[in-house]
């Protein structure tokens, strides 16, 4: 019996002729006489060989009758194909093949009988079942589809894998069970179908050796290596997490089996839109190369191919080819590019732009040391495989973006757009550099010569207003526990009752006298460890349970404590922050269009905003100091404007609260710095440390001389240091006061020394909207709001 070398099967193999004996039989008896003759000396030859008829279980013994095999089957195997089809006898789905055509045997390098080669992805599971299907489609008449394409991966003279479909052709096959083997039932068969993946089923129903397959196969190969080729590369190309190490591995025999060149070498080189340069791909220890940029990282477009190359490529969409690069070498002057070629040892050479539409993502590079092997026919060969390219680069630049997006986040934070290409640029240096994801050291990101903004609108008297309405809700809740306590002592006069009702009463005093920090959470730990324990394992009647039942549904269910008076303040300051947040932000997307600035906007008890401007911000763009002029009428014109949305806005809040605005003017040009370690901008250097002093004390200081804020309610103050910078903004609170926005009073002010000897002053304007007047100081500009 022949054995598969490599899996058990159903089947004892028994490779017989004798279906093909019984046809020479019938021509012996016919009356044509050439062909009679033919068949009665085969029939001669083998009379002695009862092994032709019976079965052949040695493989040796078909290579011994080799020639009178191939006799047999001449018929089979006609002599004028013999060069042209590539075809064998064998057994279907096993590794044993003999009779070779004179092409396939050339393909095996003049091989006899090989099993050198095996079916592609043909697993022990698969071959089994396949094994079976052909019993029950054969033998019990089913008509199951197994017929998977079938494959060999064979490797040619040249080194090149090239891939051949298989077809069977098995007219000449007998199956038929032992006597050991019991017939299966229809649903028998069905539970076998239904089961794929249950091997064992499938080998309990069809045992080893329990059936026999007599006779053999004619096996014919069709070459598909340009088609198999290119579905491994999509295939490749595809998978999810491309192993980045056997790349070029992978593409150099993908390519070379589809332009069937062995020495063919494989470059890529990617298009940065941003930047218009070609860069290297960030694959590790150089595995796909880029021979137009050899061991640069980037490069121009134009310095970095020839004239005449760019233009084909980049500007016209075509394919460039060098056929040989020596002979294009000699009508170049300093050709850098073809001297780098030859260098390498490339005489070939083929770029192709790979584009999406009509974005270019990168070029293709072919490259071999073989004069022509590269030419302007096969070329076209590429057309095959460029969509599948262009695709996975999208896919790849795609990703590289989310993680580029990625670093900035970790490494940075949320970056505002003006400056958010110098993040992107860092970050790219790190994608692309040869110490990825190891040392890279982030340089820090620093923008010089600024001019910054800052302005605010706070909640006047916010932390009063958030202890009085934290004092009213204790209140409350110290009053409807005492009515409790007083309830229960009345129905059971309990001492420990009169104690608990002193002690909050106490509390009441206490907050009255003074209310420090802490003090809510002392009566919040009190009550709940004291008071509510205690109510929860009292005995009630129907009264005092109906009195504490309401209590706890008036607790807040995260503070467990009473919540109104809060809430209601809570709420007016989110609804302050959110009207005046989003006006600032909708009219930035305005001011960006000024020129590109930086900007940022906090809210806490109000909302403030940095903005900084200069030439460093937007490099690309021409600055001009009417910019900043601009953008400071802006920011005051801004300013009324959310004064205006908080005037009508207030009357229709649960909590009265009033705001106060600011502008703080500072004219000399600073530097900022990203603070890596808080993840924000912060000023650069001890100078410039003075604007960052100013703004944060400013806004709690007091006109000279007296206890009076600069900032007051329904005024905007504008705080300043120098006569030049008085005499700008009184242009702009004429122009204002021109488009009845301000009114025409200006209050002049002098604001008191800050910590450090920094002298400021301010002014303000009264203002008006409809038929209510009232006044906004704005460091001495007071305005009317329309």
């Amino acid at each position: 019996m022949i054995d598969n070398y490599k899996y058990t099967s159903p089947f004892k193999i028994l490779i017989s002729f004798h279906k093909l004996i019984e046809g020479l039989e019938e021509i012996a008896l016919s009356n044509i006489d050439y062909r009679a003759n033919y068949a009665k000396a085969l029939l001669n030859q083998i009379k002695d060989e009862p092994e032709f008829v019976n079965g052949i279980e040695d493989l040796k013994f078909l290579d011994k009758n080799r020639e009178l095999i191939k006799y047999l089957l001449a018929d089979l195997f006609p002599t004028a194909l013999t060069r042209n089809e590539i075809k064998a006898a064998t057994i279907p789905f096993y590794d044993i093949t003999f009779n070779y055509s004179e092409r396939f045997r050339k393909i095996l390098k003049g091989a006899e009988l090989s099993s050198d080669f095996s079916i592609r992805d043909m697993s022990e599971h698969q071959f089994y079942i396949m094994n079976c299907t052909l019993i029950l489609n054969r033998h019990y008449k089913q008509n199951i589809d197994f017929g998977k394409p079938l494959f060999f991966d064979i490797e040619d003279e040249n080194e090149i894998v090239k891939h051949y479909r298989i077809l069977y052709n098995a007219d000449f096959l007998e199956i038929f069970p032992t006597d050991k083997m019991p017939p299966l039932t229809q649903k028998e068969i069905d539970n076998l179908v239904d089961h794929y993946d249950d091997l064992e089923l499938w080998k309990t129903a069809f045992p080893e050796s329990s059936w026999i397959l007599k006779g053999f196969a004619i096996m014919t190969l069709v070459d598909v290596t340009i088609e198999s080729a290119v579905s491994n590369l999509k295939t490749n190309l595809l998978k999810p997490d491309l192993d980045k190490e056997k790349l070029s591995e992978t593409f150099e025999s993908i390519f070379r089996s589809v332009f069937n060149i062995p020495d063919l070498r494989i470059g890529l080189t990617l298009y940065d839109e941003d930047d218009d340069r070609f860069v290297k791909p960030n694959f590790k220890n150089g595995d796909l190369r880029s021979f137009i940029l050899l061991n640069d990282k980037e490069a121009d477009c134009k310095n970095a191919l020839c004239g005449c190359s760019y233009e084909s490529l980049i500007e016209n969409n075509q394919h460039f080819v060098i056929p040989e690069v020596s002979e294009y070498s000699n009508t170049r002057v300093n050709d850098r590019f073809s001297a780098n070629l030859l260098h390498l040892g490339i005489e070939s050479f083929l770029l192709a732009p790979v584009r999406k539409g009509e974005k270019l993502l990168g070029l293709i590079e072919l490259a071999s040391p073989t004069p022509r092997a590269l030419n302007s026919v096969n070329a076209n060969k590429l057309e095959l495989v460029l969509p599948y390219l262009s695709d996975t680069i999208e896919k790849n630049q795609s990703a590289m973006m989310n993680q580029l997006e990625a670093i900035i986040q970790r490494e940075y934070t949320a970056i505002h757009p003006s400056v958010y290409w110098k993040f992107k640029k860092e970050a790219k240096n790190y994608f692309y550099s040869d110490q990825f994801r190891q040392n890279y050291t982030f340089k820090e990101i620093v923008f010089k010569e600024v001019y910054p903004l800052y302005g605010q609108i706070d909640i006047k008297g916010s932390s009063e207003n958030r202890n009085a309405a934290i004092i009213n809700d204790l209140k409350e809740q110290l009053h409807q526990l005492i009515d409790i306590l007083e309830t229960l002592n009345f129905e059971r006069k309990i001492v420990v009752i009169e104690q608990k009702k002193f002690e909050l009463q106490s509390f009441l005093v206490e907050i009255d006298h003074s209310f420090k920090n802490n003090f809510e959470q002392i009566v919040h730990h009190y009550i709940e460890n004291e008071i509510h324990s205690f109510l929860k394992n009292t005995s009630l009647n129907k009264k005092s349970e109906e009195l504490i039942n309401a209590y706890f549904q008036k607790l807040d269910v995260k503070t467990g404590m009473f919540y109104e008076t809060r809430k209601d303040f809570d709420d007016t300051i989110m609804s302050i922050n959110k009207n005046l947040a989003a006006i600032l932000d909708e009219k930035q997307q305005q001011a960006q269009k000024i020129f590109p600035h930086y900007y940022e906007r906090f809210k806490t008890d109000g909302v403030e905003h940095n903005l900084y401007i200069g030439a460093s911000i937007s490099p690309d763009e021409t600055y001009n100091p009417m910019y900043l002029s601009n953008l400071r009428l802006w920011q005051l014109e801004t300013l009324c404007e959310m004064e205006l949305e908080h005037h009508q806005l207030k009357t229709t809040l649960p909590y009265t609260l009033d705001v106060t605005s600011l502008i703080l003017v500072f004219s000399s040009p600073i530097s900022i710095r990203f603070r890596m370690d808080e993840k924000r901008f912060d000023v650069d250097g001890s100078y410039n440390a003075r604007y960052e002093v100013v703004k944060k004390r400013i806004d709690k200081a007091f006109v000279k001389n007296t206890n009076e804020r600069i900032t007051q309610k329904e005024k905007i103050t504008i705080v300043y240091s120098s006569t030049s910078e008085e005499k700008e903004y009184t242009k702009y609170i004429k122009y204002l006061q021109h488009k009845n926005v301000l009114d025409d009073n200006i209050e002049k002010l002098e604001v008191e020394d800050l910590q450090g000897n920094i002298r400021l002053k301010s002014f303000a304007s009264e203002g008006k909207t409809y038929r209510q007047f009232f006044t906004y100081r704005s460091q001495e500009i007071y305005y009317r709001l329309i």
